[in-house]
């Protein structure tokens, strides 16, 4: 995509959706941090429902360590991978309490530090949790990325960094949010809703799904 097509495609994406928010459910960075190590090959949905229940119970560092593996893989049984989530959610917990009084860090390096927390990962919280102007690159994103021809890349990391050169900085707050939400319900893996789609005229994409283009509704 050329530079006036990217600032139309997101003026169009932020004129749907001016606020956009993740779909995970929570209050603190604390809780925000735990969701997200959860919905790891797993839906929002699921993570949420899972959350609901054990938020209440345990929602801190010294909360969810003194829980600790055994207690807390219960709620957690119904997301995939959960016996490995249950360790590493724990294990951060207490390193969370050891390292950083209990806080979740502003920080790169140190929330990649934690156990469970990947370079994705880390940029959702600080995105999300302390608003910086960071690009979680996952499934979702990749596939419009590429398929939109907005930013293409062969992996994810290479992906992350054309976003990053190509978003104009006064959509990047919200890119990552638009384009997830953009991936998950409209420009979906199997068959993208093309005829709803609001950038299909921008879209690179050759094997568009067929139909009258239908005006775009928020």
């Amino acid at each position: 995509m050329g530079k006036a097509e990217v600032e139309e495609m997101f003026a169009r994406l932020k004129g749907l959706n001016p606020t956009p928010e993740t779909e995970l459910e929570y209050t603190t960075p604390y809780e925000l941090l735990v969701a997200v190590t959860l919905s790891a090959q797993a839906t929002d949905v699921g993570v949420n429902k899972a959350t609901r229940k054990l938020f209440p119970v345990a929602n801190t560092p010294a909360a969810i360590a003194a829980l600790g593996v055994d207690g807390l893989k219960p709620y957690i049984a119904t997301i995939g991978l959960f016996n490995t989530k249950a360790e590493n959610v724990v294990a951060m917990a207490r390193l969370l309490l050891e390292r950083h009084g209990g806080e979740v860090p502003r920080d790169r390096a140190a929330l990649e530090a934690l156990p469970g927390v990947g370079r994705k990962t880390a940029n959702v919280v600080l995105n999300t949790a302390f608003g910086e102007p960071t690009m979680a690159v996952d499934t979702h994103i990749f596939r419009v990325a590429n398929r939109t021809g907005l930013a293409p890349g062969k992996t994810v990391r290479a992906v992350e960094d054309a976003l990053l050169r190509t978003v104009p900085g006064h959509y990047l707050q919200d890119a990552h949010h638009w384009l997830i939400l953009h991936g998950r319900y409209v420009c979906k893996a199997r068959r993208p809703d093309c005829p709803h789609c609001a950038i299909r005229d921008l879209c690179r994409y050759k094997d568009k799904t067929p139909g009258e283009p239908v005006p775009a509704t928020a």
